[in-house]
């Protein structure tokens, strides 16, 4: 019995004694030093158990392993026998192992930890946390972008971690997060010391489309392009490059998002405030196009003021054109100033007043009667358009074009190009219309009626019968006597009784020189007779009759 009990106690000794000596696999234990050869370090972990570590496990990246025999290190017992009868130990893997149990603690305090940039990798770069590897994001590097990495390398320094699983071994930091909170810190500090208002020295940083960004000694502010000049500005370079050195007044600073809003221009004196005095109401001014859109130009008429002539003020003559055809940018040109708005600076400016106004000029030079010539330059239901001088046209209507045919069939013989001659009628310069006539070209009725006047008697031969009345023709000109002035005799009043070549006297009753018709009548010719018998023949008061009045007038004829 008591040898059994010996035994029995021995078992239990000896199992604790591998329990306490012999370490678990997957574990980190202490192993010392024995030797350091051919670039391993060779490391007792006890119970007479050897393993080898390459030195390299024992330094940090970029630096050079100081290992000596007797030193205490940690190690990871990955396996406790191999093939060879060695241990196979890590130091890296137990450097993991303890940095996973620090970075754990500091990701859920939030804390910052210590690592250096080692390598590249594709979207980012490795970086060693003392001894756990993270990824380093290429948009987590810097507040702005980084075209060189290399000094950066091999750096100790602060690090955020971002993310991390444990069980995937992934850990995402970012260096960034440490710049944007210092710099926030930075920006606060700076911030405080500024007021609106404040005029500061700056370095150019960066230039925009739209602006130059501005660092007043740790915190940038934006210029904005409006804000640089009085004077249209097209781009930040024509006035700034990066690096430049530029005196700035701060006009908003935002306390919450901690943005400034600067300006230049607000340091120089304000070119609206004497525009009154020196572009009066209608004096006239050399500017400079700046700039063309669809409904007119900009003309600078002097740095920081512009004045708008609109498309409606650009020309007499052009009407629906693109300014754009009338003038180009950069051109000199003379306007007008028409109104000013200095509470609204707004300048408005005249380019076609700096010009005589075109139908001025033409209804001097070419008064009621004056012949023109001049091209078809369109055919409309109502007439001709002819273009005349100083880039203007005139209207021939349709009732203008011929004394003998009608319009709508007159207007016909033209044709867009056509060059033709018309008589100026009426020039209206403030509807900025010009009336003209083909058709008053023609004056042979002038000079066949030349003597002819209301009241006067002349021959005419007849040329038709129509049951209305009878056409005659007087030295050309044609005429109609209806049937109620064929005689003073109704029963008279018959066209049939006339035949085509009789001559007949009539007594001329009008002369329109409008319509080219004369206003003939062989009645009222005989009722003029007859007052003019009785006149001189006797009168019927006097007890003679008609009869005895025309025949003594015919006797005295005789």
């Amino acid at each position: 019995m008591s040898a059994n009990a010996s035994m029995e106690e021995f078992e239990a000794l000896l199992n604790e004694s591998f329990e306490i000596d012999t370490p678990q696999e997957g574990t980190v234990v202490k192993g010392r030093v024995l030797n350091v050869e051919a670039g391993q370090a060779i490391i007792d972990v006890g119970y007479k158990m050897e393993g080898r570590v390459d030195l390299k496990e024992f330094s940090n990246p970029g630096e050079t392993p100081e290992l000596q025999p007797g030193d205490e290190v940690e190690v990871y017992l990955r396996q406790v026998e191999n093939a060879k009868g060695e241990a196979v130990i890590s130091r890296e893997m137990a450097r993991r192992e303890e940095a996973w149990d620090r970075l754990e603690k500091a990701y859920a305090d939030e804390n910052r930890v210590e690592g250096a940039i080692f390598g590249r990798v594709k979207g980012g770069f490795t970086v060693d946390l003392g001894g756990a590897v993270a990824f380093l994001p290429g948009s987590q590097v810097d507040v702005r972008p980084v075209r060189d990495a290399g000094p950066l390398m091999g750096l100790k320094q602060p690090f955020q971690i971002l993310k991390m699983d444990r069980r995937r071994g992934n850990i995402v930091v970012s260096r960034r997060a440490i710049l944007e909170e210092s710099r926030a810190e930075q920006r606060a500090e700076v911030i405080a010391n500024l007021s609106e208002g404040q005029a500061v020295d700056g370095v150019v940083k960066n230039i925009t489309e739209y602006g130059a960004f501005v660092d007043l000694g740790g915190v940038d502010g934006l210029l904005h392009v409006t804000d640089m000049a009085w004077r249209r500005v097209n781009h930040p370079s024509e006035i700034l490059s990066i690096g430049e050195t530029v005196k700035v007044q701060v006009i908003k600073i935002n306390k919450e998002t901690h943005r400034i809003s600067l300006g230049m221009k607000q340091l120089q004196a304000d070119p609206w405030d004497t525009v009154e005095q020196k572009f009066p109401i209608e004096s006239v001014h050399t500017g400079r196009v700046t700039n063309i859109t669809d409904y007119g130009a900009f003309v600078e008429l002097e740095p920081g003021v512009e004045g708008l002539v609109h498309v409606s003020e650009m020309s007499w003559t052009k009407k629906n054109v693109h300014p754009g055809k009338i003038v180009s940018t950069s051109q000199e040109v003379e306007v007008m100033v028409l109104e000013i708005d200095t509470a609204k600076r707004r300048v408005s400016l005249g380019l076609k007043q700096t010009m005589r106004n075109p139908w001025e000029q033409f209804a001097e030079s070419h008064p009621a009667g004056t012949p023109v010539e001049g091209e078809v330059k369109n055919i409309t239901e109502f007439g001709l358009f002819i273009g005349l001088d100083h880039d203007i046209d005139g209207m021939v209507h349709l009732s203008d074009i011929s004394w003998d045919r009608r319009g709508e069939e007159a207007i016909q013989d033209f044709r867009k190009g056509d060059v033709v001659q018309a008589v100026v009628t009426e020039v209206d310069v403030e509807k900025e219309r010009i009336s003209l006539s083909i058709k008053a070209l023609d004056d042979s009725f002038t000079e066949a009626v030349g003597g002819v006047k209301r009241g006067s008697i002349i021959t005419v031969e007849v040329t038709a019968i129509e049951d209305g009345g009878i056409e005659v023709d007087y030295e050309g000109a044609k005429s109609f006597i209806r049937r109620s002035d064929l005689s003073r005799d109704r029963a008279e009043q018959r066209p049939e009784r006339f035949q085509v070549g009789d001559k007949l006297d009539v007594r001329v009753t009008n002369v329109d020189q409008k319509t080219r018709r004369l206003g003939l009548s062989i009645k009222a010719r005989e009722i003029a007779e007859e007052k003019e018998a009785v006149q001189q023949y006797g009168s019927s008061d006097s007890g003679a009759s008609l009869g005895d009045i025309l025949g003594a007038a015919l006797k005295g004829e005789e």
